[in-house]
């Protein structure tokens, strides 16, 4: 009388597989999310590197450039040397600062994720469709 598998059974399996299904893509996803926010995390320490490195030369050039005002009128050897000491140490400054900008200016965080997730929401709009179309074709 009784199928070995009745309706509600094979509605409670496919529920079960869907649900399991969704775990496994959320595990991914949370996987990639944890791996990016990581990176960003390593990113973030060398910029702080970068743009400590930067302080530290602009300081000092700056400090030079000082010390080439109060020597300004000194032996005209001695104001070339501190001259070019500060232009080295000031433009080593500014390609630092440069490059710090430029890093903290790439939009990376969680990045992978979303693109990730985009191509997801795709793949279930195609599916969709599938499944309309071949529902239209049944009627």
């Amino acid at each position: 009388m009784t199928s070995s598998q009745g309706p509600a059974q094979r509605v409670f399996g496919a529920g079960k597989r869907l649900l399991g299904s969704l775990l496994d893509a959320g595990e991914t996803r949370l996987r990639l999310a944890v791996l990016e926010l990581e990176e960003e995390r390593a990113r973030l320490a060398t910029l702080l590197l970068v743009i400590g490195l930067s302080l530290v030369m602009l300081l000092l050039g700056l400090a030079v450039l000082a010390l080439l005002v109060a020597v300004l009128f000194w032996d005209t050897h001695r104001v070339a040397a501190i001259a070019i000491s500060a232009g080295v140490l000031l433009t080593g400054g500014v390609l630092m600062a440069l490059l710090a900008r430029r890093m903290a200016h790439r939009p990376t965080l969680l990045k992978s994720t979303l693109t990730q997730l985009a191509i997801d929401r795709e793949l279930v709009a195609k599916q969709e469709a599938r499944e309309r179309a071949r529902d239209e074709s049944r009627s």
